[in-house]
């Protein structure tokens, strides 16, 4: 029998997947970018959604980019560090890619929806390095995202990704802000606390 709260029934077949980006700038076009996470969701029985893999790289910086200092300030990213193991874009993205794909299969949904606090800043980012490394099996939704700063002003009336996930009552840690990846999994731990809140209500219209 098949499971009426399956994630692929969910978001009309599309998997959600946490995606967050460390950058040297707020222009996609022009600024590198230059750290990339992806933190899986996993559908549980009963409807309700946990964090799973995640999968994070450090970018090198395309060709001609452009390197805010007061970003790398913020980031605390050293691109030249010596000890920075980074990918070029196009594999950061493709091996990020096909464990998204895999998953995508396992889910039996149809493709992946971005889901990033924020999330036209990430989703921006992201198709342009697409676009830059004519990458063409892009397994995310072009333009439709979920934001969690709408959801989690919806939910908890905060919008800052720290206050949000206070208000939780889940840990912050501020020495660990500005990661792609512990950013990208807190962002998935409260994507998926207001997924599991609103649960009942989606139970009831389903049943209609």
């Amino acid at each position: 029998m098949t499971n009426p709260f399956a994630i692929a029934n969910r978001f009309r077949g599309f998997l959600p997947v946490v995606v967050d980006v460390e950058t040297g700038g707020f222009n996609c076009k022009t600024d590198a970018l230059l750290e990339i996470a992806a933190v899986l969701v996993e559908s549980h029985e009963d409807g309700t959604l946990t964090r799973g893999q995640t999968i994070r790289h450090h970018v090198k910086p395309f060709k001609g980019s452009n390197l805010e200092p007061a970003s790398l300030a913020v980031n605390g990213i050293d691109p030249d560090h010596p000890l920075r193991i980074a990918l070029d874009e196009k594999e950061a993205l493709q091996s990020i890619f096909q464990e998204v794909r895999r998953a995508i299969r396992d889910a039996g949904c149809s493709r992946a929806i971005l889901v990033g606090h924020n999330s036209s800043f990430d989703l921006g980012f992201l198709n342009e390095a697409i676009g830059r490394t004519e990458i063409k099996r892009n397994p995310f939704h072009p333009f439709s995202s979920f934001d969690t700063a709408t959801l989690c002003g919806i939910a908890y009336g905060q919008t800052v990704l720290a206050r949000a996930v206070q208000a939780t009552g889940m840990p912050w840690d501020e020495s660990k802000a500005h990661s792609a990846a512990y950013d990208a999994e807190v962002t998935a731990d409260v994507f998926c606390d207001v997924v599991n809140k609103f649960q009942p209500i989606y139970e009831m219209a389903s049943r209609k």
